[in-house]
């Protein structure tokens, strides 16, 4: 079980093979491969979680499933700060059996792929702040968690300004996408899964 407080933007990627030159060129090497996330958000019946900007998640990555709860994030605009406490969980596939037991439901799922980075030569894991890169399917986001300082200036040398730093979590940005087309939401998952 881990706890922490998270710090943390995403930015669109608005030219992903230019992004991933400039990440090379920054010295940002990959330190998790490319991988597959389905994810699953828990919440009752009438919403409370998301309704108190709490969120109940579980991953399954690699082969590894995480409980995470995360807090209601405090409202320092540009940043998202949270509360984040994840949990490994051995048996992940008979959670949701649990969760609807206590009367939760599966209220949102999304996937992605995910490629988590870290800066320097000699990175061998991602320690202390990181940078993913996430395909979505809505689209390709950065997201940087750590410092303010150093998400300033890591998006700086990325081209980004403060005025393109997104909090709102991937569901948010869905369902803003499916209501700027006139689309019901659903469930952000690929069509087909990529390969």
């Amino acid at each position: 079980m881990s706890r922490h407080h998270e710090t943390e933007i995403k930015l669109e990627a608005r030219n992903p093979p230019a992004l991933r030159r400039r990440l090379r060129e920054l010295r940002f090497r990959a330190v998790q491969a490319r991988h597959f996330e389905s994810n699953a958000v828990f919440d009752f019946p009438d919403h409370r979680l998301w309704k108190a900007h709490r969120l109940l998640r579980l991953r399954l990555a690699g082969g590894q499933w995480t409980l995470t709860l995360k807090a209601a994030p405090d409202c320092s605009h540009p940043y998202k700060v949270r509360r984040e406490t994840d949990i490994g969980i051995k048996e992940g596939s008979l959670l949701p059996e649990v969760l609807e037991t206590l009367g939760l439901r599966e209220a949102f799922r999304y996937e992605k792929y995910r490629t988590v980075y870290a800066r320097g030569v000699g990175s061998r894991k991602a320690e202390g702040p990181t940078l993913v890169y996430d395909e979505t399917p809505i689209g390709d986001y950065l997201e940087l968690e750590g410092p303010r300082r150093w998400i300033d200036q890591v998006a700086r040398e990325l081209g980004y300004a403060r005025k393109d730093y997104i909090t709102a979590s991937y569901g948010s940005l869905y369902r803003q996408r499916c209501q700027a087309r006139g689309i019901e939401p659903g469930n952000m998952v690929f069509p087909t899964r990529k390969s």
